[in-house]
């Protein structure tokens, strides 16, 4: 059974803004180390020419490690790139910089991805920004797996954006308009909508544990993904304390997949409810299913 992480930054001091793909294959091991079998990198999104350049160091590893794959068996596969932006919304940045997003076009997205087609598994957009749907749409006829994330939508916006193709959402009530009595907004439909994915940060700093409960309670459990969005500091001393930017705001994922899991587990959670949300349902969010 394969543990895949569909949304990881980096770990032990190393992210995807490396220049050299050694330090990508770091991120590779460390996470193997910790029993996750599979991961996909996330690129931060930033001008267009600094995501080719990480993204080109991303390719160069996945080559690597194809190349020593009878050598390197603790290593997590590097299964793919999951672009975070730029086509985000600024107003929910969360710690990311929001003046380097950009308005959502196809001309941008061929710009971004030319010649990276084949790794580019997943990439994020806010479904309320002008012209977004098209280029959900767009995206997804050509097979493109689109995540709603980093969004202010409303209930009716995020739902426009299922109806363009969108799959999942990114890190549910993170960086995205909260749950209101008068508007459940995008976090409302993810919820409720029992076909699109969600992805779940499990770490004890991104959600509270009644609203853990209320996800695992109310949301159809196979389109329930557990992800890391571990960063640098994950795997460090600065993440037992929760990672953080210079203005106080987190800053992504402090555990492993395979540490939240058991975390979860330890709560009292199923725990094969639970190994589905890193395993079976990953995998067929992955397949197109």
């Amino acid at each position: 059974m394969q543990v895949i992480d569909i949304h990881t930054h980096g770990i032990g001091g190393y992210d995807t803004r490396a220049v050299s793909p050694d330090d990508i294959l770091r991120i590779a091991e460390i996470q193997g180390s910790h029993g996750v079998s599979e991961i996909i990198l996330a690129i931060y999104p930033s001008s267009v020419k600094t995501m080719r350049q990480n993204m080109e160091t991303a390719r160069k590893a996945i080559q690597l490690q194809k190349e020593r794959k009878e050598t390197a068996t603790q290593e997590a596969k590097i299964i793919g790139l999951y672009l975070e932006g730029p086509f985000l919304n600024p107003a929910r940045c969360g710690s990311l910089d929001a003046g380097i997003f950009i308005a959502p076009s196809y001309h941008g997205f061929k710009e971004l991805i030319e010649g990276y087609e084949d790794i580019t598994k997943i990439i994020a957009v806010a479904p309320e920004m002008k012209d977004a749907t098209v280029l959900i749409k767009k995206l997804s006829d050509r097979g493109m797996i689109v995540t709603m994330g980093h969004s202010d939508a409303t209930f009716a916006e995020a739902e426009a954006g299922f109806q363009a193709g969108a799959r999942g959402i990114t890190h549910i009530f993170n960086a995205m308009r909260g749950f209101h009595h008068r508007e459940p907004g995008i976090a409302g439909f993810g919820l409720l909508n029992q076909d699109i994915y969600i992805e779940v940060i499990a770490d004890p700093y991104h959600l509270h544990t009644k609203t853990l409960e209320l996800i695992f309670r109310a949301k159809n459990p196979e389109r329930i993904i557990v992800v890391s969005d571990a960063v640098r500091g994950a795997g460090t001393s600065s993440g037992r304390q929760g990672i953080t930017n210079n203005a106080g705001r987190l800053a992504g994922g402090c555990m492993t997949i395979a540490e939240s899991s058991k975390r979860l587990v330890e709560m009292g959670f199923d725990r094969d409810f639970i190994m589905g949300c890193v395993t079976r349902n990953p995998e067929r969010y992955l397949a197109g299913k």
